[in-house]
Formats: C-alpha cells, sequence, structure tokens
C-alpha cells in the first residue's frame, strides 16, 4: 500500500445511476470515503448504503438542480491515515461538486483541513464536536448531540444516575485513546463535577487493545459506584465481554458505548448487554417515526439482506441518509452548488429529514439534541425479534422520549 494515503490499489467505487433528467451527461458529484473495511466496517457499510438510497431516491425525483447526483467514494480502510489523500483526490482530481465526511469522529477529523482548503460546505455524520478545533462557517453536524456535544453522552446518563437511590458516589472512567472518547470524557468530568461524584479511576487506553481483562481488573479494585467508557464498536463489545466475563456489577455501567447501537453488535452479545446504559441514534418507538423513515428502512433491510448488512440498520441509516439528505436539500433550496449559498441556507433554515427535524446551532451543531439514552433489559437471546422489541431498550433520558426506569443495581439487570 503506498504510504500517501490514496488507495491506488482499489478500484474506484462509483455509483452507476440512470439518466433521468435532461442534464444527465452533467452530473452533480457527491464526493466522500466510508470504512468499508477495517474495524469500523459494520457501520461504515450501512451508511453508504443509505446514502445510496439517498441518491437513487433523489434521482429517480429528477435530481438535484435537475442534475442527476453521482456518488464518487472510497474505502478508507477505517484509517485516519487514508483520508487527507483521500479528500485530495477528490477535489482536485475527481472535482467532486459536493462533500460529505465518513463515519466517526476518528475518520472526519483530518478531512476537514482539506474540505476547509477548498472552502466547500461539508456535512459530517455521528462525528463529535469536530468544529471546536476549526471553527469553520461551512461545517454542519448531523449528530444528534446538540450545541454542547462534548457533555451529551454524559448528561443524560448522570441526570439519571442521579435519580437512583441510594445515589452513587464514586465513578470510575476507562476511555480509548481517540479523539471521540477523549471528547466524550472531557464532557463526563463536567457532568461528574455537577454531580458532586468522586473519581477513583480515570485513564485512557490505546485503540490496539484486544485484551481488556486488565482495565476491568483494575477498575474493579478501585470499586466504583459507576464504570463510565468511552469507546469505539470493537472495544465496546469487548469491555462489555470484559466485565461479565470477571462478573464486575458495578450500579450502574456503560456511557459512550459507540457500536452497541449496532445489531451485529448486539447479536454477538445476546444478554451480556443486560443492564448496559448506552445510547441509540434510532428505534421504533411512537415519536421516532419521523416522516419517510419508515419506507427508508423498508428498502434499506431488503438491500441489507442481499449484502449481509446490519438487518435493522436503527443505528446507522436514519442519520447516513440524513446526513446527505441535509445537504440535498440545502442545493435545493439555496439553488446553488456555490458553497456559502449552501451554507447561508444551512444556517437560516429548519431542514425536515428521516432523521426529524434540523435546526443547526453557529457552531453547525444541532440547535436542539436529541440524544436517546437507553438500557438493554430482559434480553433472552440473539435472535434479530430480540432487537426490533422497543421495550428491551427503554429510554431512560431526555424525558419527552422517557419509555421505561432503569433497572438499578446493575446486578439486577444482568441476573
Amino acid at each position: 500500500m503506498p504510504r500517501n494515503g490514496l488507495l491506488l490499489g482499489a478500484a474506484v467505487l462509483l455509483a452507476s445511476l440512470p439518466a433521468l433528467s435532461a442534464r444527465a451527461d452533467d452530473p452533480i458529484k457527491l464526493g466522500f470515503s466510508e470504512p468499508l473495511t477495517g474495524g469500523l466496517a459494520a457501520t461504515g457499510r450501512v451508511m453508504l448504503a443509505a446514502i445510496r438510497i439517498w441518491a437513487d431516491d433523489v434521482n429517480a425525483k429528477g435530481g438535484l438542480l435537475g442534475r442527476t447526483v453521482q456518488l464518487d467514494y472510497y474505502d478508507d480502510q477505517s484509517q485516519a491515515s487514508n483520508i487527507p489523500g483521500i479528500y485530495t483526490k477528490l477535489l482536485d482530481v475527481d472535482k467532486v461538486d459536493l462533500v460529505i465526511t465518513p463515519y466517526s469522529t476518528q475518520l472526519t477529523a483530518p478531512a476537514m483541513p482539506i474540505i476547509i482548503e477548498h472552502k466547500k460546505a461539508v456535512v459530517s455524520v455521528s462525528a463529535l464536536n469536530i468544529n471546536s478545533n476549526f471553527h469553520y462557517d461551512r461545517y454542519f453536524s448531523m449528530t444528534n448531540t446538540g450545541p454542547d456535544p462534548d457533555s451529551v453522552f454524559a448528561t443524560g446518563f448522570f441526570r439519571v444516575a442521579m435519580q437512583q437511590n441510594p445515589k452513587p458516589q464514586t465513578v470510575a472512567l476507562a476511555y480509548v485513546d481517540l479523539e471521540f472518547s477523549k471528547h466524550a470524557i472531557e464532557g463526563a468530568h463536567k457532568e461528574i463535577q455537577k454531580a458532586g461524584l468522586k473519581i477513583v479511576y480515570d485513564r485512557s487506553y490505546p485503540p490496539s487493545t484486544l485484551d481488556f481483562a486488565p482495565i476491568v481488573h483494575a477498575v474493579q479494585a478501585a470499586n466504583p459506584d459507576i464504570f463510565y467508557i468511552a469507546s469505539y464498536p470493537p472495544d465496546s463489545v469487548g469491555m462489555v465481554r470484559a466485565v461479565r466475563e470477571i462478573g464486575f456489577t458495578p450500579k450502574m455501567f456503560g456511557g459512550a458505548t459507540t457500536g452497541l447501537n449496532n445489531v451485529s453488535n448486539k447479536r454477538q452479545l445476546g444478554p451480556l448487554l443486560n443492564g448496559v446504559v448506552g445510547y441509540e441514534n434510532w428505534l421504533p418507538a411512537p415519536t421516532l417515526m419521523f416522516p419517510g423513515v419508515a419506507e427508508m428502512l423498508k428498502k434499506y433491510q431488503a438491500v441489507a439482506k442481499q449484502e449481509g448488512l446490519d438487518p435493522l440498520g436503527y443505528g446507522a441509516a436514519p442519520s447516513a441518509y440524513a446526513q446527505a439528505q441535509v445537504l440535498g436539500e440545502a442545493v435545493e433550496g439555496a439553488k446553488s452548488l456555490e458553497p456559502d449559498k449552501i451554507s447561508g441556507y444551512l444556517h437560516t433554515h429548519r431542514v425536515s429529514t428521516v432523521w426529524g427535524d434540523v435546526t443547526f446551532a453557529a457552531n453547525g451543531e444541532w440547535a436542539e439534541p436529541r440524544f436517546l439514552v437507553v438500557q438493554y433489559q430482559n434480553i433472552t437471546g440473539s435472535d434479530l425479534e430480540q432487537f426490533t422489541d422497543a421495550a428491551k431498550m427503554p429510554v431512560l433520558d431526555p424525558p419527552e422520549f422517557k419509555s421505561g426506569n432503569l433497572i438499578y443495581p446493575f446486578a439486577n439487570a444482568v441476573k
């Protein structure tokens, strides 16, 4: 593999879309990468499927500005080092008109300097507080964390924790040494201070970690009431397994558990998930049935069956579709591909998506969070049906979406 980050040995994956308008010979090119292989591929492949469905839907209606949408995308192999080369190629060689970023904070951050240099409007997804470093006025985030994304993973978690009787007193923090997790832990520190909890363990671990037992043993020795983690998909699974195998039962366990909202990981873990407090991007609850989401998921699930993807898509498909949908709505609303006009539209308009209506704050984050804190409860197997039942993943916070109560302490939930 060449060291310059470009995947020169891999085929460029282009969406071959039918000519549906008079200007189909002059398509609007949307460029991006996704992690289609490597540690983030389970989610990246779902994201790609949803974006392709969006492109098909748009083109079936005549495209954008009367022109067919073409997707130009590359596999970034879940490697941040590949991102600068890919986005340089997309913008300088492929000459894409529009850009979105790949799934995750880890892969979005290295794309930003290239995008900013080219002065493009950009929409990210599942990227935590990226713009705190760049302060770029053409950046918009399809991440449901709201204007204070560092704290949102912890806000609801600790709000629920402090409603318990007896109240917890101590907390342990473990997190992977990556951009997302470091931001999430900074937010957790704020909430812990507000709650008056004492931190008894606070350490990061390298992204290459495969054995989580030593971490869990060290945390167990600190004897916290709460074990709060900020993890990427592979280590979220590994940490849950280690906690259950060791038999560690703090009063509350979970946090920014990225990847547990992917059904393939849920099916791996099955009943081992019971008691974990995590988050979901979307669930089939009545309050979350936004216009178009059921139809989109029906299309996605047909594709998923053919391609061996997450069969439900709840965790990533609505947000990925909405990521492209926001940019497309801005192009149509501004009637332009000019970055200033696109960003101006998004700064001044509420946008309707399959993931709900969104208004952007000045920093490009959602003006209002819609972050769902859940606990996995009463899971008895690993069959798919377990994870179509919203009652097994009750929403604990925010209050307007609450659908169940925390089983506390954790030991009661794992029985």
